[in-house]
């Protein structure tokens, strides 16, 4: 299964680029233990989103850990949008990313 990850700031960006470099290597690390398909900030710049592909069973949990453990929610500067997809059109092009 797969996931949208909607990140949006609550705090202004200057306070949250405090935590950029942080949350970058989150995501290089969630990158690696294949977690993470792709992200990046949304235009104009108020958030970013995240493409996550997650367990069938126990997608809630997987992704609410990909939330509890970003260091932009830990410091309070963002908040989460967790959506789980059921991709049809286009799934194997994802699998194979």
């Amino acid at each position: 299964m797969y996931a949208l990850a909607i990140i949006r700031y609550r705090r202004p960006i200057e306070e949250v680029l405090t935590h950029y470099e942080a949350h970058r290597a989150y995501l290089q690390q969630l990158k690696k233990d294949g977690v993470l398909v792709a992200s990046g900030p949304l235009e104009p710049r108020f958030g970013g989103a995240l493409l996550l592909r997650v367990p069938d069973k126990a997608a809630q949990e997987a992704m609410d850990r990909v939330r509890d453990n970003d260091p932009y929610w830990k410091a309070g500067v963002a908040q989460y949008e967790l959506l789980g997809w059921n991709v049809k059109t286009g799934r194997d092009d994802l699998d194979r990313a």
